[in-house]
């Protein structure tokens, strides 16, 4: 039978079709994620960019089931699969808030999965439990200001004190820093064991000794909380160590993969949030009587912005893919965090070339994704580090 032009599958650019990773029920709870930032968080982000967002919200998410999506039932959590954590840090994109995304990310993905992977039952009771409830802010504390990527210059101590260890030191950058009730801290507790001298404590703020210096200014992700820490003889017991005592390096690098692969894909969901912003824009921009984005020059930078983020997007959803079914990629996942981050950092700048003036100006909200997302290129590895480190894995 000869092929007709009627019966010939014809290109649907139009088409919606999710990934192969995500059910139906992800597309639910993705749709559901997203109406609740649109509804309820979105309305004030602009306001939160001036005050930070508040507490609340780790309460009303914790409400409604969103601070648990991957976490075990048996401490409040839905019991979900790895992708419904993706789903999360993408559908928050909708609040437009970069900030917010970040401060639920340390809760969620940062300073939990440690808690969960290393903690004994009475800790995961104590924090955990709280934790996905939304009643207990958790925050995680690596960096130093002498201590960046170079997790090894770690100079915060802790030392044996009969029964309790007593920890001195200092940790900057710490997101939800001067809101947690309990931070996961990487300590040094044998300066002379090289890898094996570090120690990861679940150490409560409200601890005597336990300072929040001030609270840091940053070129973006305004509504999240960036702190200064000092740690002046706090005396912890030694039911406080999480994990045991001297793998706590180890263990903070399985932590910083899980953190890699969320922010890849927040990066990705907020490049083509940003990218979808900035073709209705254009669409209804009009200069030398039509619409900018009739014009080859910009119709050609969405094109090559549409690449971009779709070779991000197919390399974050196939590493997560084999991420959740049990390897340990930790090549890819560098490349997915270094690709990621870069794309949306160029989607970003381009979308304000686009707006010409106009992205320059904050009304249009395009130079605050600017400046949020260029925090991707420097948190939980830079550039270089992920360079590093892939290079590395061929032997070099």
């Amino acid at each position: 039978m000869a092929t007709t032009a009627e019966s010939v599958l014809k290109p649907d650019f139009k088409a919606n079709r999710k990934h192969f990773i995500f059910t139906d029920e992800h597309e639910q709870l993705r749709e559901s994620i997203s109406n609740f930032a649109i509804k309820e968080l979105a309305p004030h982000a602009d306001e939160w960019e001036e005050t930070t967002f508040p507490d609340s919200v780790f309460r009303r998410m914790g409400e409604l089931g969103f601070l648990g999506l991957d976490k075990p039932e048996a401490y409040g959590g839905q019991g979900g699969d790895y992708f419904s954590a993706m789903v999360l840090a993408e559908a928050l994109s909708n609040a437009n808030c970069g900030g917010l995304s970040m401060g639920i990310a340390v809760q969620t993905d940062m300073a939990m999965p440690p808690i969960l992977a290393f903690g004994t039952e009475q800790q995961k009771q104590e924090w955990v439990v709280p934790a996905i409830k939304g009643e207990k802010i958790l925050c995680l504390g690596i960096t130093e200001p002498d201590a960046g990527s170079d997790v090894k210059g770690i100079k915060t101590r802790a030392v044996k004190d009969g029964d309790d260890y007593v920890i001195n030191g200092s940790k900057t950058y710490i997101t939800n820093g001067h809101r947690a009730d309990v931070i996961v801290l990487v300590t040094k507790t044998d300066p002379d064991a090289g890898y094996d001298g570090f120690t990861l404590f679940l150490v409560p703020m409200d601890a005597p000794g336990v300072i929040r210096e001030k609270k840091l200014q940053k070129m973006g992700m305004h509504a999240s909380d960036t702190a200064l820490l000092a740690f002046q003889d706090v005396r912890v017991p030694a039911t406080a160590v999480l994990g045991e005592v001297g793998k706590g390096f180890y263990n903070i690098m399985w932590e910083l993969q899980g953190e890699r692969m969320i922010g890849a894909a927040g990066s990705v969901a907020g490049a083509q949030k940003c990218f979808d912003r900035t073709l209705e824009y254009a669409k209804q921009r009009q200069a030398f009587g039509k619409s900018i984005g009739q014009f080859q020059v910009i119709r050609h930078k969405f094109a090559e912005m549409a690449t971009k983020i779709e070779t991000a997007r197919q390399l974050v959803y196939m590493t997560a893919w084999r991420f959740a079914n049990g390897e340990y990629p930790v090549r890819e996942i560098s490349m997915a965090k270094l690709h990621a981050s870069r794309i949306a950092c160029e989607v970003a700048d381009e979308c304000i070339q686009i707006h010409g003036g106009a992205g320059y100006m904050k009304e249009y909200n395009v130079e605050r994704v600017w400046r949020d997302m260029r925090l991707n290129r420097i948190g939980a590895g830079t550039d270089e580090i992920m360079l590093e480190v892939i290079g590395r894995s061929y032997g070099l």
